[in-house]
Formats: C-alpha cells, sequence, structure tokens
C-alpha cells in the first residue's frame, strides 16, 4: 500500500511541476508581448495570443493579470529572445528558442545539453533552410461545424492545411498570416486552445526505438530549463 501511494505521490508532484514549468513560460510570453506592445490586448495582439495561451493552460485569471501588472512595472526586467541551433546526435537538427534575462546563463546551459547530449551548438541561421515558419492553431473539435465548413471559411485568411484527430484540429498557416488568422478564428467565435508561430521540419530523420529515446532525452532537457520557451527537431 506503501509503495502505491508513493507511487501516486511521485506522479502528482510531476503533474504540478510541469505545470508551474508550463505557467513560467506563458509568463514570460506575457511579459514580452507587454513590453513590446503594452498591457492592452485590446490593442496589442501578441498578448492577446499570450492569454489565449495561458487560458489553455487552465492558468487563473488573476495569475494572468498578475503577469501583466508586473510585466507594465518599470522594476520589471526585459527578457531576451534568442534562439540556438544545432545538432543532436545521428544527425537531428534541433532548433530551441529561449526568453531569458541573463544571456550568458542561458547559452552556458544550452552548449552544456549539446555537448553531454553527444551534439554541437551551432550557429544561429544554420538551420534556416531545415525548418519553415508556420502559424499553427489548436482549436477543440467540438462538432459545432465540419472540416469543410471551416475550410471555406478560413481560406480567405490565409488558411493552408488542416489536421485533424479525436479531440482537435490544428490549423495551418503561412508565418505571415498567423495575425490575420488569430482575428479570423477570435471574430468568428471559435475557441483556441493554444496558438503559436511553430517551426516546421522540411525534412525528417528515422532512427531506431533506441536512437530516439536518446535523441528524447536531449530533448527533455532542454524543455525543462526555466529560460527554453520551445524546441522543434526534425526527427521523424
Amino acid at each position: 500500500m506503501g509503495r502505491i501511494f508513493e507511487k501516486r505521490k511521485h506522479k502528482m508532484f510531476a503533474r504540478y511541476d510541469k505545470m508551474a514549468k508550463a505557467f513560467t513560460k506563458v509568463g514570460r510570453e506575457i511579459a514580452i508581448a507587454v513590453k513590446a506592445g503594452g498591457p492592452d490586448p485590446e490593442y496589442n495582439p501578441r498578448l492577446r495570443t499570450a492569454i489565449l495561451n495561458a487560458k489553455g493552460l487552465n492558468m487563473p485569471k488573476d495569475r494572468i493579470d498578475n503577469a501583466i501588472k508586473r510585466a507594465s512595472s518599470k522594476d520589471e526586467g526585459n527578457y531576451e529572445e534568442t534562439v540556438y541551433e544545432g545538432y543532436g546526435p545521428y544527425g537531428v537538427a534541433i532548433v530551441v528558442e529561449t526568453a531569458t534575462d541573463n544571456p550568458t546563463r542561458t547559452v552556458a546551459n544550452i552548449r552544456m545539453y549539446f555537448n553531454r547530449g553527444d551534439g554541437t551548438l551551432g550557429k544561429t541561421g544554420s538551420l534556416d533552410f531545415m525548418f519553415q515558419r508556420k502559424g499553427v492553431f489548436r482549436i477543440a473539435k467540438d462538432g459545432k461545424f465540419s472540416l469543410e465548413d471551416l475550410e471555406l471559411e478560413l481560406i480567405d485568411f490565409g488558411l493552408e492545411s488542416l489536421e485533424s484527430d479525436d479531440e482537435e484540429i490544428i490549423i495551418y498557416t503561412a508565418f505571415e498570416d498567423f495575425g490575420k488568422m488569430s482575428k479570423a478564428l477570435e471574430d468568428k467565435g471559435i475557441e483556441i486552445k493554444k496558438s503559436a508561430a511553430e517551426r516546421i521540419p522540411t525534412t525528417t530523420v528515422e532512427l531506431s526505438e533506441e536512437q530516439t529515446d536518446e535523441i528524447l532525452q536531449l530533448i527533455d532537457k532542454f524543455e525543462e530549463d526555466d529560460d527554453v520557451q520551445a524546441v522543434y527537431h526534425n526527427l521523424k
């Protein structure tokens, strides 16, 4: 009985830890958006997106409001957005997006993760040809509309493609159409679970199960770092 309790407690703490890290990342999204475009989401599309993402994580409203207030304060520091690129083992390309108030610490950590994972940190921009930036929107699949109807409604707002599974619909746009699509979904009352400008690989690398696990362990190291906002790779 004691062993079962310990397992449940471990799972509970792991879940809380994951949620806390997610709140930290979206809190930085809010801070960066406020610093760049002001605290009013009506006139700040990036802040609207950050708030929607926070709500999608079930972040309490008072925490969202507090994050906006802190970012509006002159005492709040600025976060610097930096992208790091490199290769993991077996030639897997990895792009790491960060937001940090201490770039020296962040680059040292990123380099350490690459080195310890038998990878190599490269030059910024060296992997641009391997990824395309796309606007990606995830909305709940609630039966209110068919994929065909949704496609017809959104094609004039930059829709490139749709994907669907049992729980959600994923909408892809060109990077430059991100804002236009975001506003269109809001205007149509379609709830966005999450949205982001993501990096989609143009080619992928297929590895064995053991090699894949090795790459995923390296990616986990990046994602556990509080300064890391997102990690992209071309592992199939």
